[in-house]
């Protein structure tokens, strides 16, 4: 289980930077229409119009994104889906959601208590400890959807009830179903119900933006991509030796190849490789290829040197024991290899 960091990607935080942009151009344009203002002699209409109502769109790119990262994450820390440790997936939302949404909602009371324009809940529809359970159960959607709109600073937490729901539910169907072809069946499901639903609610305009199918459908978007990534980067070594159309193998290779090969003391061959041949570990582990029939008597490379550089942590050295292939009868070589 790796407990370290994963580096950031420049294309999700490009995705992110976009979509943050589209998202507060269009809260701009919802007060401040751009297509009213001397921007439309610039512009088309048009143009400025999508650009103002593509924001909400711009929400569905950070459904896909949270689930892209929240399943890389999770593959990273656990190895696999089906063995996530729900306690800890848990853990990590509550301290990662708790204190924002506590803080958001008890100063969102204030401003009500207060009186402040545009942040008072209407008394005739709508009460403070309605909209404050809904928005700790995450069932605002549900709650508007009954009672009408929020003021604008509960309204935006609709993103955030859509995204809870799917993660309470995570864990769950990974441990369940993560073994099976069921949860790829289930994600796929909610990734294809997206225009469908879409199309289907016509009769509430509140729950036509904030349906939960929808959401989960792009957030599953985003875990069927990070599993199929995390898929490809798992791939066999044998699968792309044979895509190169290439064979690496010692006791018959010449030049460099066969040298360093022999050196490594593992034969990479696609007939015969299983997973990532590699060489792990910060201190150097060799890998000793057993000799077949056919490379008897012709040169057969055995890893048997450890690291000799201490200080540098950072060598390996292989003895390659070689016959007939036109090699020095014993012949060192460093591998550098990244602690």
């Amino acid at each position: 289980m790796s407990q370290t960091t994963l580096p950031r990607s420049p294309g999700i935080d490009t995705l992110r930077g976009v979509s943050i942009l589209l998202v507060v151009i269009h809260h701009l344009g919802l007060r401040l229409p751009l297509h009213k203002t001397d921007a439309a002699l610039w512009f088309p209409v048009g143009f400025l119009k999508g650009l103002i109502f593509n924001g909400y769109e711009a929400v569905f790119v950070f459904f896909v994104i949270s689930g892209f990262l929240i399943t890389r994450h999770t593959l990273e820390r656990d190895g696999a889906l089906h063995a996530i440790d729900w306690r800890a997936f848990y853990g990590r939302r509550v301290a990662r959601i708790g204190p924002c949404l506590l803080g958001i909602v008890a100063l969102l009371l204030v401003c009500h208590a207060l009186g402040v324009p545009n942040y008072t809940i209407d008394p005739q529809r709508q009460t403070p400890l309605g909209a404050t359970l809904s928005a700790f159960t995450f069932t605002l959607n549900v709650y508007e959807g009954h009672t009408g709109w929020l003021p604008g600073g509960w309204d935006v937490l609709w993103s955030l009830s859509i995204e809870e729901v799917f993660y309470l539910a995570f864990p769950l169907v990974c441990l369940t179903l993560g073994r099976t072809r069921w949860l790829w069946v289930a994600l796929a499901f909610l990734l294809l119900s997206v225009p469908f639903t879409r199309a289907a609610i016509v009769d509430n305009e509140i729950w036509q933006e904030k349906a939960y199918l929808p959401g989960m459908g792009a957030i599953a978007a985003g875990v069927l991509a990070a599993a199929m990534s995390a898929r490809k980067r798992r791939s066999p070594v044998g699968a792309a030796s044979a895509a190169m159309g290439a064979c690496i193998d010692p006791a018959r290779s010449r030049g460099p190849v066969g040298a360093a090969s022999a050196a490594m003391g593992a034969c990479i061959d696609p007939a015969r490789s299983r997973g990532i041949i590699g060489v792990v570990g910060s201190t150097g582990i060799a890998a000793e290829a057993a000799p077949t029939d056919r490379d008897a008597g012709t040169g057969t490379g055995t890893g048997t040197g450890t690291g000799r550089d201490t200080d540098t942590d950072t060598a390996i050295a292989g003895e390659v024991a070689s016959t007939g292939t036109g090699f020095a009868p014993r012949t060192r070589m460093l591998l550098g290899v990244v602690g």
